[in-house]
């Protein structure tokens, strides 16, 4: 990561989540979640896990996995424009996967944007492949690409560039 300000990764709480729905409506306007929808999250910890990444004490990324046994499930994943490229999406997903890995999962899903070549590209250098396409998935008619991580023991994410 470049600039002098350490990224902390750390498990979302009930007191991040204000600021992270003011961010999910900044970066998702058509797809925001509800307010609610992020509670209801935590309030699953036995199948869910969401972390959140701090810089100089800012949230500047979160993101969330579901996991029932064997899938694992990415259910959001955002870091904010002005801090993109510093490999905090990496640290993130990293987390994510491991998690699923903790988890004994079989596979991580996950669902991104047709129009959204930049997380494409950082899926595939994690190993995640195309796997089906839904067509208009989101509010706003764009289809989504179904990508998969198989997580057996020849698949680690330990050497995908940060």
């Amino acid at each position: 990561m470049t600039g002098s300000a350490e990224m902390l990764l750390r498990d979302m709480t009930e007191a991040d989540i204000p600021v992270v729905e003011a961010l999910e409506r900044r970066l998702f306007p058509v797809d925001a979640w509800p307010l609610q929808m992020f509670f209801d999250e935590l309030a699953q910890p036995e199948t869910r896990r969401y972390v959140v990444a701090e810089v100089g004490g800012e949230i500047v990324a979160y993101a969330g996995l579901m996991c029932i046994e064997p899938i694992a499930d990415v259910q959001t994943i955002a870091v904010v424009p002005e801090f993109e490229g510093q490999g905090i999406g990496s640290a993130v997903l990293t987390e994510l996967i491991e998690e699923a890995r903790r988890r004994r999962a079989a596979d991580v899903l996950l669902e991104v944007r047709a129009d959204n070549p930049r997380a494409q590209r950082l899926y595939v250098r994690f190993g995640f492949e195309q796997i089906h396409v839904r067509p208009r998935y989101y509010r706003d008619g764009t289809d989504a690409l179904i990508m998969r991580l198989p997580l057996t023991d020849s698949t680690s994410s330990e050497g995908a560039p940060a």
